[in-house]
């Protein structure tokens, strides 16, 4: 019998990324399934064709690239691409079941579940932290887009097997589920109020005045999100820390989660005109993702976090999450 194998491309500005989610389905046999091991080989195939190509955004914009067909050793690969355009990657679709949690503000989910971290964001990092501390590029490597939407919906069911789902899975499928939890808030970690302050902040070339301004915006926002930020921060310096094995420095961390605490709500949001990074780019979008990197990049760099306000210090030093 033939396999066919579906592949679908989507084309991300936010990460200049290909994800994809690739599924073998043997026509007519009820027997069992091949390793997952093929579909990743024909991805792979397929992949290398497509860098040799060296695609990018505007060629994708000029040409259909809807369906392509390869064969391999008898199975029949059927690639559809998608650009996604930077205006719909870049937006916030807050949830309309606010009973889930993705898409849900990050206050009304703790208040739910009586938290102070959302669980899913505790048990995804519980798992990743059990057994992909040294998985080379942890947070960069694109996870099953199967999986990942598999965890979502079990996470926005209040699946009592979610832990037992996790398991079993490839550990970038659920670090790519905690990566878009983060990305579909509907308002950033950071706060769309405060993120203007935080982008002008970085910017400072004053050492000890950007030093108080960024830890006081940071202990300015709410209880939720700062206490979240925090647990991530622990965790991310964890990361790093296996950085020989996993390959995962602070820089990079930050290039993958900077963009995704940080981006605004309305995708036409600028950082302060009156800000300027040490970087010469045309595009302001670029130059905003920039400045979203550098953010996260200062706080996971500092040694810690004082607390010059006393009424946060429950909150930074409670270990109950």
């Amino acid at each position: 019998m033939g396999e066919t194998c579906t592949e679908e491309l989507i084309l991300d500005q936010t990460s200049s990324q290909f994800t994809s989610s690739c599924s073998l389905e043997d026509e007519g046999d009820t027997g069992p399934r091949k390793p997952p091991g093929t579909g990743a080989r024909l991805w792979g195939k397929v992949r290398s064709t497509l860098l040799r190509q060296k695609l990018d955004p505007q060629t994708l914009q000029s040409k259909d690239w809807q369906r392509t067909v390869i064969t391999m050793n008898g199975i029949e690969v059927k690639l559809s691409m998608k650009f996604t355009s930077r205006e719909f990657s870049l937006k916030r679709m807050p949830s309309r079941k606010q009973s889930g949690v993705f898409g849900v503000k990050i206050s009304v989910v703790t208040k739910r579940e009586r938290s102070k971290v959302p669980l899913i964001v505790k048990q995804c990092v519980e798992e990743i932290e059990r057994r992909g501390m040294e998985e080379v590029g942890i947070y960069r490597v694109s996870g099953v887009a199967t999986d990942i939407q598999a965890l979502k919906g079990a996470f926005d069911a209040n699946n009592k097997d979610v832990s037992v789902m996790m398991s079993e899975m490839d550990v970038n499928a659920i670090a790519g589920t905690l990566k878009l939890y983060f990305r579909e808030l509907p308002e950033p970690l950071f706060t769309d109020d405060l993120y203007p302050n935080f982008a002008g902040g970085i910017a400072l070339s004053d050492s000890v005045a950007k030093e108080s301004c960024m830890l006081n915006l940071l202990l300015s926002l709410p209880e939720p999100n700062l206490v979240t930020f925090l647990f991530l921060l622990d965790h991310l310096k964890r990361i790093a820390d296996n950085e020989s094995v996993n390959k995962m420095s602070f820089h990079n961390l930050a290039t993958v989660f900077g963009p995704t605490l940080l981006r605004p709500s309305e995708k036409d949001s600028k950082i302060p005109s009156n800000a300027t990074q040490p970087i010469t780019m045309n595009d302001s979008w670029s130059l905003e993702v920039m400045s979203q990197v550098q953010v996260l990049l200062y706080f996971l760099q500092l040694e810690g976090i004082p607390t010059p306000d006393s009424k946060r210090q429950s909150i930074l030093f409670s270990t109950e999450v």
